[in-house]
């Protein structure tokens, strides 16, 4: 966990005000402890995403919450997809599972 000065002098370019902003429209939501705010690897993750969104890829306040929305689906969707798979390769008797993974190929062709 780190400072939101921390962060700030760690990120070229990032400066306090926005990352401050994107906490109050909660596009990144750091633990608060009283007044101090604490990042962690995630968080840091999503600042620098949302920083190279707008800075380098130049997509705007307006658009932001859209594209943040977008990635959390995404990554929500992987998650789903890979516990999925778990429960297929533990649950699932090994000639179903052939059968599944036959059917998903000829479905890709």
């Amino acid at each position: 966990m780190i400072t939101i000065d921390v962060l700030v002098s760690q990120t070229e370019g990032l400066n306090r005000a926005d990352v401050e902003l994107w906490v109050r429209n909660d596009w990144v939501k750091p633990e608060a402890v009283g007044n101090v705010l604490s990042f962690g690897e995630i968080d840091v993750a999503r600042v620098i995403l949302i920083h190279e969104l707008r800075d380098d890829l130049e997509v705007n306040d307006a658009a932001l919450p859209i594209v943040l929305s977008l990635i959390d689906q995404l990554y929500d969707l992987r998650r789903h997809v890979r516990q999925l798979g778990e429960v297929i390769q533990e649950a699932v008797p090994s000639d179903l599972r052939a059968e599944v993974l036959q059917e998903l190929a000829a479905r890709n062709r």
